[in-house]
């Protein structure tokens, strides 16, 4: 196994840990229903726009490991 793909391979998961935790963060926040309905409607978009972010992380590792495989 080379470096490259094991640098690779470490940068999207902790990418992907990130990325849930924020997530997480925010489904927490939401269903505490401590926020009006403005941030509320906004935790959502930020949601949304997350987790296209995290299929895109996915998408990229996919399409590079087929470049150093």
């Amino acid at each position: 196994m080379n470096i490259e793909l094991i640098g690779l391979t470490l940068d999207v998961v902790g990418t992907l840990l990130i990325a849930f935790a924020a997530i997480m963060v925010h489904h927490r926040v939401l269903y505490e229903h401590q926020i009006d309905r403005e941030v509320e409607n906004t935790m959502k978009r930020e949601q949304i726009v997350a987790k296209l972010g995290v299929a895109l992380v996915i998408i990229g590792y996919v399409l590079q490991l087929s470049v150093i495989i």
